[in-house]
This record gives C-alpha cells, structure tokens and sequence, in this order.
C-alpha cells in the first residue's frame, strides 16, 4: 500500500513556495518606511506613526470579489480581480473620508496553482501602489474537497487613517443639497451572479463573443473591467471640506447604498440620465430584467454618489473635472424617506 502524504491529499506544499517566491518582489514594491517586517514573518508589523495628526482615527473595512471570480475562471485571466478586491476596499473607507494605511488579503482554492495566485497578487500590489497602500500581508489556502479543482476566492482587509475633525458621516446632510455621481466601469464587483445567469445561461453567450451592444469589447472584457478607485479623484474634495456625504454604489445599487448616509428625515431625487455602459443594457434586454430590479442588483453606471451643498456644487465639479473624471449632477436631497427616482 502507497504511503499517503499531503500532496496526494490534494495540497501541494511546494506549489504554495513557489507562489510566495513569485510574489515577493511585486508586494514588497508596495512597502514604505513604516513596515517593519517582511513577507514570511505570522504577523504584518507597521509603525503607526501618527504624529502629524490631531486625533488619529482608524477605518478599516473588510470584503471580497464575489462571483465575479467564476468570469476570470471562465476566461482563464485572473489579473483584475485584484485590483477589483483593493479598489472596492478603498472605496469602502474613502466613504468617510479615509486614505489607505495598508491591506491584508486572503485567497482560497481547491488546488493552488502558483501562476494563477501571483496574478492575483499582482493585481493586488498593482492596486496597492496606485492607491498609496501597502500590501502588508496575507494568506493562501489550498482547501481540497471544500474548492473544486479551478476554483479561486479573494478576500481582503484594508486599514485607513482620518483625522477625527475630518470624519464623514453624512449627518450635515439637508434637503437642498445637490447629488454628484461619478461613472463606473461596469459591474464593478457587484450583481454578477444575476448578470452570468442572463448573459451565459439566458443569452447563451460566452466570454469570448462580441456583441453589438459592446462595440469591439468581448463579453468578458466587458465584464471584468475593473472596479475604480475614487481615492485621487475625492482627495482635493476632501481637502477642501466640499463633501457631506458619499455613499459607494454596491450590492443594492442606488437604493440600497443611498440611504445609509442619509439622517432620518432626508430622502433623495435621482435623475437618471447619465450615460449607463452598454454592460447594463445587454442584461437587461436579454433577461428582460425590470429596470427596478437592474437598479436594485446594480451600479448603472454610478460607482459613487458624493452630497454637496448647492453653493459648493461648481467648485466640486470643476476639482473632479482636473482629477479627470466625468462627474454628473444625479439629483438632489428633499425631505422624505427612502429614494425616489424621477426618469
């Protein structure tokens, strides 16, 4: 009888050494003088040196890619979802006014291929460094009989830092108040599990085919483009005190995002009429999906809503314009509950 080891269990010990080999040099570019500590080591150290501020707060937020996982499998491509998971965390934070300190990621697999585990490691440090954070650390488990075999999951942790004074909670949010989007490229990382059963089970499309819709895009590129960061576009805003509230447009869309910045007592118009990426209109036609429903699993082209007073709306506009993006007037606050859309 063949003695059993752990590679014939399915883990591959050696395979997970070559994934730390293959990224060490792309994560300890991310690295700045506050780490203390290199990859290998149980715990991440960072020296939280905070001598600037007045009050240091932490922010730190926790999540993951979803199902957007099961398109880069079916496209064999996992180099976004990186970025995806790092941007979406930076968003996460930004929304009360924080910058990035560092991030910690987590990838689980039914058998790990270390090609495939430094893409993702890539993506991340990629993200890391355009966001001025640093990948501190992580884990990756090769889970046998709980992951199929080709299967990835992605999650992570981002820790950030804001001055106290500086905080946003949107409870100097009024009626009156102008809304500001700001476009998506997509999905983002939200509502995929409703837009694979349209677009391959539905449509019977495959990642590969083009369509009309989608210009010279393939579905898959379409639907792995990568969620954005907003961080450098909203630094100046923040700087400048422009902002009462924003509110990161995820799972739940407008809807359900929304609303959770809002004092009670206040609810909002929404004007729809910016441009929705060609994404959106391909699921909705071939599901024939209610546009309430695309509203409620989707972006629809507003990664992020900023409140600004009316008074303060030009110079937060012409700031974004500089940061090059492509703002748009969303709406605006009234008094109410809940959220109100005027097509």
């Amino acid at each position: 009888m063949k003695p059993v080891d752990y590679r014939s269990s399915g883990v591959d010990i050696q395979e997970g050494e070559k994934a730390v080999s293959l990224m060490k040099a792309k994560v300890r570019k991310t690295f700045t003088k506050n780490v203390l500590s290199d990859l290998g080591h149980f715990g991440g150290l960072f020296r939280a040196d905070f001598s600037h501020m007045k009050e240091p707060v932490l922010v730190a937020s926790t999540d993951g890619v979803g199902t957007k996982l099961k398109v880069a499998s079916m496209v064999g491509s996992y180099g976004t979802v990186g970025s995806d998971l790092v941007n979406h965390c930076v968003n996460d934070i930004l929304v009360q006014g924080a910058s990035p300190l560092f991030f910690m990621d987590y990838i689980a697999c039914g058998r790990l291929d270390a090609l495939t585990a430094a893409d993702i490691v890539s993506g991340l440090a990629s993200a890391c460094s355009g966001n001025g954070c640093v990948l501190l650390g992580g884990e990756t488990a090769e889970m046998p009989g709980f992951y199929g075999e080709g299967d990835y999951d992605v999650a992570g942790t981002i820790v950030g830092l804001v001055e106290k004074e500086m905080i946003i909670d949107g409870s100097d949010i009024h009626p009156g108040m102008i809304v500001i989007g700001l476009p998506s490229n997509g999905l983002h990382t939200n509502g995929y599990s409703l837009a694979r059963k349209v677009i391959f089970e539905t449509a019977g499309l495959s990642p590969s085919d083009n369509h009309p819709l989608l210009g010279n895009r393939s579905v898959g590129d379409a639907l792995l483009a990568v969620h954005k960061s907003y961080l450098r576009a909203l630094q100046p805003l923040l700087i400048e005190k422009l902002v009462k509230g924003i509110a990161h447009i995820t799972g739940g869309g407008i809807p359900g995002n929304l609303p959770r910045i809002l004092p009670a007592g206040c609810s909002a118009i929404i004007r729809p009429q910016w441009k929705i990426p060609a994404i959106f209109e391909l699921i909705r036609e071939s599901g024939h999906v209610d546009i309430s429903e695309m509203r409620k699993a989707f972006n629809m082209g507003a990664g992020m809503l900023l409140i600004v007073d009316e008074g303060d709306l030009d110079r937060a506009m012409e700031l974004l314009k500089i940061a090059g993006e492509e703002p748009f007037t969303a709406g605006e606050i009234i008094r109410g509950e809940g959220i109100v859309f005027e097509d």
